[in-house]
């Protein structure tokens, strides 16, 4: 995905430091790193944890944007970032002609993720 944007994923650009989006805010959108890299944390028991961090070719925000729930992490640039964006509108495109099964087992993976997440 790297290359010149693409009309249904644009490019963006994020400042090193400053969050892409909070843990608890809506999630309407997916990213892909083109490059750079994003810090991904939580904050438990008082204490900011790197839950992992997203370099070229990673995506991040999906799960939010699969099941409609809150963020349940934080996407902090390590350094300065450039993304493709995948709006749920996209997503709910390329889903329009999945296989049933496919569907599901995704919705069940990203259930399994957030139940396993530790609760702050």
């Amino acid at each position: 995905m790297t290359g010149q944007p693409h009309a249904l994923m644009p490019r963006v650009r994020f400042a090193a430091g400053k969050p892409i989006f909070s843990e608890g805010d809506p999630g309407d959108r997916a990213y892909v790193v083109e490059a750079g890299e994003v810090s991904i944390v939580r904050i438990i028991n008082g204490e900011t944890k790197v839950l992992g961090t997203v370099g070229k070719g990673g995506m991040f925000g999906e799960m939010a944007l699969v099941d409609g729930q809150p963020r349940m992490a934080t996407a902090i640039p390590s350094q300065d970032t450039a993304c493709f964006v995948i709006t749920r509108d996209v997503l709910l495109k390329k889903l329009e002609g999945a296989d049933p099964f496919m569907k599901a087992l995704t919705r069940v993976l990203v259930s399994s993720v957030r139940a396993m997440a530790p609760k702050v």
